[in-house]
C-alpha cells in the first residue's frame, strides 16, 4: 500500500508541474512512479493470486532496471 500511495504522490506531483506550472515532464519520475505502482498493486493482491503478483513484481523490476540503464546509457532521454 505504501508503494501505491507513493506512486500516486509522484504522479500527482508530475501532473501539477506539467499542467499548472507548464514544465516539461520529468520522465524518470514517471518511470519511477510506474515501477512503484506495479509493485504496490502486487503487494495488495491476495495470497491465492501469487502468480499474478509475481508477474507484477517482475514487471516492476524490469521497469526500474530499465530506468537505471537508460540513465547510464543515454541520460538525455530522461533528464531535460
Amino acid at each position: 500500500m505504501v508503494y501505491l500511495c507513493g506512486a500516486l504522490l509522484l504522479a500527482g506531483q508530475q501532473g501539477y508541474y506539467v499542467i499548472v506550472e507548464g514544465a516539461t515532464p520529468f520522465y524518470a519520475g514517471l518511470l519511477l512512479s510506474a515501477g512503484m505502482a506495479l509493485s504496490g498493486i502486487a503487494e495488495s493482491l491476495p495470497k491465492p493470486r501469487r502468480r499474478a503478483a509475481g508477474v507484477l513484481r517482475l514487471t516492476a523490476l524490469v521497469v526500474l532496471v530499465s530506468l537505471l540503464v537508460i540513465l547510464f546509457v543515454t541520460p538525455d532521454l530522461l533528464i531535460n
